[in-house]
């Protein structure tokens, strides 16, 4: 039986977390009540005590398949119903980050309140960049939850057991190979005469730009040392290597612009590539 997750203090940052996560209302996820002001030092609980909740609430409207299902898109993106599977599966990536950084900031209650107050901000990112795909959904007439749906990423985070773990595979793996993901297929979108799809991609490129850089600079706060490789490599909670963190071609401009050096991104390229990338948008 699974224990029943302490319920954090009425009206704190950590209770908005808790209550975000455990949301089984549409509604809620995607248009949550504003979190309390971060730079409020009453909004902030009182000695809290790390909380790593398991799993999200999933609302009735979305079809969820357990891991091993398969949820396999078409790969040719030339039609509207493949390009709509892709961002209705890619609205769910945003999701699952809302809800994984805010998990983090329970996960990893003795962390630096700097970075507990990052990740938050992150949290309304990652909803924003969910409404931009959900807006494209609209568009094409498709509700979210059109297409089953699979936790993937929330399967890989539970094992990261510090926050080092956490920001080597969300920040600088997942959102590092979104950055590979997103022009190519911004690309593909507007070879198909779809250009607000393709200027989704292009905006939410630009965006995790300023999340691989956040993942970058905690990174080596927490490890007290300069970002390298092979500490990346190493800080990855098993079975996630950084051969399925990367695209086909890295897309060596953004990564540099996020602060990842020649070292890391040459050492990176020559890592195997994946057959299917698994990224927050792939």
């Amino acid at each position: 039986m699974i224990p029943t997750p302490r319920v954090p203090t009425e009206g704190t940052i950590e209770r908005w977390c808790f209550e975000y996560i455990t949301s089984t209302e549409l509604a809620a996820k995607l248009s949550p009540r504003p979190a309390p002001d971060s730079a409020d030092e009453r909004a902030w609980e009182v000695g809290p005590e790390p909380l790593r909740l398991t799993r999200p609430g999933r609302p009735p409207e979305l079809c969820m398949v357990a891991a091993g299902e398969s949820t396999r898109l078409c790969r040719d993106l030339s039609t509207a119903s493949a390009r709509g599977a892709l961002f209705h599966r890619f609205a769910h990536h945003e999701l699952q980050a809302a809800e994984l950084f805010a998990w983090a900031l329970l996960a990893f209650a003795d962390a630096p309140r700097a970075f507990r107050q990052g990740l938050l901000a992150l949290v309304a990112e990652e909803i924003a960049h969910l409404h931009l795909y959900l807006g494209y959904l609209r568009e094409q007439g498709l509700a979210f939850g059109a297409h089953p749906l699979r936790d993937y990423f929330w399967e890989r985070m539970l094992g990261c057991t510090t926050p080092q773990a956490f920001v080597a595979l969300q920040g600088l793996g997942l959102e590092g190979a979104n950055l590979d993901h997103c022009l190519p297929l911004a690309r593909q979108f507007r070879k198909a005469g779809d250009e607000l799809g393709a200027r989704v991609l292009e905006r939410i490129e630009e965006d995790e730009i300023g999340h691989v850089a956040f993942a970058k600079h905690w990174f080596e706060q927490f490890t007290g040392a300069p970002l390298t490789y092979a500490a990346w490599g190493a800080a990855l909670p098993e079975p996630v290597t950084p051969s399925v963190l990367h695209g086909r071609t890295l897309n060596r401009e953004a990564r540099a612009r996020a602060g990842l050096d020649a070292a890391f991104l040459d050492a990176l390229a020559r890592a195997p590539s994946p057959h299917l990338p698994r990224t927050k948008s792939a």
